[in-house]
């Protein structure tokens, strides 16, 4: 990976940090677009001699996904690989621009994020989405919905939703951007903080099962330094698997598609 610049979102805690720790091993420039510098700074750190750049991402703001990607242009230095890994699942709310909490992060976010910064890939770049296999319980997009504050007890019906909607905008990406290498992936149930704030009756019911953050960055990983991966595919343990029937709805997917070019201008 010497040479290659790999943006990574939500890198200061979980599989972004592992991502980023294993690429910086391979020589890989890194831009870490993450909410908080103070939570980043151990990381920051601890790769104090690899080439490595912060940006502020706050991807519950569409102004500071704007900031943020005039400011990883300005870098000049372009971008091979964006890895959207970020998220939140098991919270309740709606963002600054009022969307549903999850699907504001998980999806909007992320779109506007990755259609401000596609030109500035390269050919043959890769856009990576870390969804879930989640996505197999949403039975699709209630539309009505993504613009209110999040309505389950426990928002894990939102957050279904929001990991569908990574696989059908990947999926769309690619049937859109043929020069661009565009997949989902599922990266496994993780230990990570993105469980916390689950409201801790259904939290282990929810978190049974999980793997460490480096078990669970191994499909990212893959899906950047693979010598070829199949645009518009879904992975999972480093192997293309079928997403749900929804999942590969493509009027539900260019719905999504230009419903999202909307929201982000």
């Amino acid at each position: 990976m010497s040479g290659s610049t790999v943006l990574i979102t939500g890198a200061s805690a979980g599989i972004g940090r592992a991502t980023a720790r294993h690429l910086a091993g391979t020589g890989a420039r890194l831009i870490l677009a993450c909410r908080s510098p103070e939570r980043t700074r151990p990381l920051l750190d601890e790769l104090v001699h690899a080439d490595v750049h912060f940006v502020r991402l706050d991807l519950a703001s569409l102004e500071s996904v704007r900031l943020a990607v005039h400011e990883i242009a300005s870098l000049g230095r372009g971008v091979d690989v964006i890895v959207n890994n970020a998220g939140v699942a098991g919270r309740r709310g709606i963002t600054e621009d009022g969307f549903e909490l999850a699907f504001g992060v998980n999806h909007v976010g992320h779109a506007a994020l990755t259609l401000g910064l596609v030109d500035a890939v390269g050919q043959a770049g890769r856009i990576i989405a870390v969804s879930s296999n989640a996505h197999f319980r949403s039975p699709g997009i209630d539309w009505p919905t993504l613009r209110r504050k999040t309505s389950t007890l426990t928002g894990m019906s939102e957050y279904a939703t929001s990991k569908l909607a990574n696989v059908l905008f990947a999926r769309q990406l690619a049937f859109r951007n043929p020069d661009v290498v565009s997949v989902a992936l599922h990266p496994g149930v993780v230990a990570t903080d993105i469980w916390k704030r689950v409201p801790a009756i259904v939290r282990p019911l929810v978190t049974r099962k999980l793997l460490t953050p480096e078990e669970g960055a191994s499909t990212s990983i893959y899906c950047v330094t693979a010598g070829e991966l199949v645009s518009g595919a879904y992975y999972e343990r480093s192997a293309v698997r079928e997403p749900s029937d929804v999942a590969r709805d493509d009027e539900l997917a260019a719905r999504l598609w230009d419903e999202t070019r909307r929201w982000v201008g």
